[in-house]
Parts: structure tokens; sequence; C-alpha cells
């Protein structure tokens, strides 16, 4: 499949614009924390939610609103999750209808998120002025200052567009996401908002979206915190024009594999970003017996504390990575695994048939000092595969998370 990325983010698509600015939610007033995306005309929308039990609000509200397949609209504040909030879901609620009213749309056309500190009632006077500002800010370039408002510890903005060719039309595709700790998806704190302008029906977009969260978003771990208020939710316009995609085949694989790329593009962008964090750790587990043990076991190497610890410290303790595995949950024969790590710096080999053998412990901590690195598990069991993403934990890490709210 063949993409030509593009400038815009959200924006990119046909009918969608977006804007984000500082509306008083968080204190520091040179920060962003309010985030709109609008689209011209109703779009099929579909969403993936936290499988944490606590979850916040406007995912309840969320779900409700776009039961029917249908969406225009995103508000997303930063600063506040509005969870674990006896009156949560009324101010979940009331900041859909503040953004219906603003934009002349149904209120159950909005889906609605926020992101920041859990426990802490929301307030809506900020909310309120913002959402009254933001329509008049709405163009084709507030992609990134949408992007800008949604982070919390984040120090990157994490955004994508690019164009394709689906049912003989260039199709395009834009994303936002935030994500740097409290994140470890299942469906972390984590939200990433999809846009594009293809013709497909909701049931099509929500079997699409879902198996792409599964392979990229629910394969990352920064501190193995799953978070209450995680969603990645996609809107799709239907304004390229192609043929619409209401069944499977070969336009429903090239829009798929489309979604793959925007996924395979923010997984290591959030997991690289994490709190603290000095190294992109990218796992892949190759020749498991199936695909939900290779998943397993990458999951397991990556979210270690100690893996983890390892390489903020480029100290190759392979034992660690096998200890990782074991407890991993996942079946395999040991006695066929081996293990070794990769950086621009080089490669090393430090597990062959189960067993640590000798190697340069020079040469290791010279490709455990990158920023990037590669840990590739060979199971010999079969042919499946996946990849996971993580970091590394650092002294950093403690210290932001110790005074979190403050």
């Amino acid at each position: 499949m063949t993409v030509t990325r593009i400038p815009g983010g959200v924006c990119a698509p046909k009918g969608f614009t977006a804007a984000g600015m500082h509306c008083g939610v968080r204190k520091n007033r040179s920060k962003k924390d309010i985030a709109l995306i609008c689209c011209e005309t109703e779009c099929s929308a579909a969403a993936v939610y936290t499988q944490n039990k606590v979850y916040g609000a406007p995912i309840t509200v969320t779900r409700s609103n776009i039961s029917d397949g249908k969406a225009r609209a995103v508000i997303c504040n930063s600063g506040n999750a509005n969870t674990s909030n006896a009156d949560g879901v009324e101010k979940a609620e009331a900041m859909c209808s503040l953004t219906a009213k603003a934009l002349g749309i149904d209120p159950k056309d909005v889906i609605v998120a926020s992101t920041g500190v859990i426990g802490q009632s929301l307030d809506l006077e900020p909310i309120a002025y913002g959402i009254s500002e933001l329509p008049k800010l709405l163009s084709k370039d507030g992609g990134e200052d949408a992007a800008l408002a949604i982070m919390t510890t984040d120090t990157k903005v994490k955004q994508i567009s690019f164009e394709t060719e689906i049912g003989g039309k260039a199709v395009r595709f834009g994303a936002i996401a935030k994500g740097s700790g409290m994140i470890h998806p299942n469906m972390a704190t984590m939200l990433s908002f999809i846009t594009t302008d293809a013709a497909i029906s909701p049931d099509m977009l929500s079997k699409a979206l879902k198996a792409v969260v599964d392979d990229t978003y629910n394969m990352i771990s920064v501190d193995g915190d799953t978070s209450t208020n995680d969603m990645v939710s996609v809107m799709a316009s239907g304004l390229a024009q192609n043929p619409p995609i209401e069944a499977e085949g070969e336009d429903f694989e090239k829009f798929t594999l489309a979604l793959l790329e925007i996924g395979n593009y923010m997984a290591p962008m959030i997991a690289g970003d994490g709190e603290g964090a000095t190294k992109l750790l990218i796992c892949n587990v190759a020749g498991a017996s199936d695909v939900k043990t290779a998943k397993t076991l990458a999951r397991g190497v990556i979210a270690s504390s100690l893996v983890k610890s390892m390489f903020f410290g480029a100290d190759a303790n392979w034992g660690r990575l096998l200890c990782a595995m074991g407890y991993s949950g996942a079946e395999f024969d040991i006695s066929k695994v081996g293990i070794s790590m990769s950086s621009r710096a080089g490669s090393v080999k430090g597990v062959e048939n189960g067993f640590c053998v000798p190697f340069s412990e020079e040469e290791a901590k010279k490709i455990l000092s990158e920023d990037k690195i590669t840990i590739d598990i060979s199971l010999g069991d079969g042919e499946a595969a996946a990849t996971a993403w993580g970091c590394d934990l650092t002294y950093e890490y403690v210290k932001i998370n110790g005074d979190y709210r403050t």
C-alpha cells in the first residue's frame, strides 16, 4: 500500500477543521487545554475504550452518543480527567450540549474526552468559555493547536496525516494523540482522535479500528498502569467519494492498512515519549506458535519494570528478559529461545537455545546507550509474530508522578 505524507493532521481529510486554546482548566496560561475537531457533515464514527473497570465520565457519555455510529465533533480538555466525580456524567453531557449549541449540531453527535488529574471536580466555567471561543478559531490549519491542547505531561506533539488510494479515489487520513504516563492500554492516560474522508459504514469502521488498536495502541506500555480515560476514536466524512465500504474486500483491507499506518506511527511516538523516558524500546517476537503467544510475550517483556530499569542503566542483563518471558503467561519452549538486542551502534546476541552465551560487555554497553533499542526474540515454535513498544524507567518518572497533582 502506498501512502503519501501530507500536512494538516486531523484537518487534512476533506470536511474537517480544528482548533485548540487555553481556557483556564490548567493554571499554566501558556498551555493550551481545550481542543475541538469538527466536520461539516455527519460522519460514520467508532471508538475503542479503556478496559479499566473504573472509567471516566466522558467514556460513558461518548459510548452512548456514538452508539448509532454517527458523530460530527470531538471536544476534549486536558488538565482534569473528569473521573470518579459524582457529577462527572452531568459535566460531560454539559460539554456536549455546549459544543452542540456553539456549532449548531445535535449534542448526541459529539465525542467528549478529558485527560488529566483523576478525582477532582471539573469546573465548567472555563470549559464553557473555551467552547464559546473555539468555533471562531476553527480552521484547516488548526490541527497542531488541537494536538497541543490535549497534551498533559507529553513533551512532543503527536500527529500524522497522509493520502492513499481506495476504490480509485484519493482518500486522506489524519490523527493526533496524547500519552506519556499511565500507559498500558487495554484499549493509557492515552487518547487518539482519527479523521478520514473515506466513505465507510459505521460497522466496518468499528471492525477496522478494533483490529488496528489490538495490534498497535494496545501493544505499548510505559508504566504498566491502564488509565481510566483511554480512548481511540475515528470519524469518517465520506467526502472522498470512494465507493462506500460496507463489507470486507479489497477496499476494506486498504482502509484497515491505512489505519494501521496511523497506529504503527503513534505507538512508538507515545512509548518513546513516556514520562521521564530516555529510550524507546521495541520488542519483536518471531517464531511463535500463534499471534496471542507472540503478543503476550512482547508485552510481557516491554512492561517489566526490571527490564525497563536495565535499559535505563544500559546493562545487558539477559536474565531479566528471560525472567519476564517466563512469567508472561505465554507457552513456549525455552530450549529454542534466542535473544539479541540492537541499535544504530550495532547488534549483540546474548541468548541461544534458552541459555545465556558469552558476549562483549563493552559492545553491549555501547549498543544499549542509544535512544532507540530493538529486542529481537525468536521462539522457533511457528510463524506468528508481534511487536510491542515501551521505554526505559528513570528517576524522572518517579519525580513526575511523585507530585503529579502539583
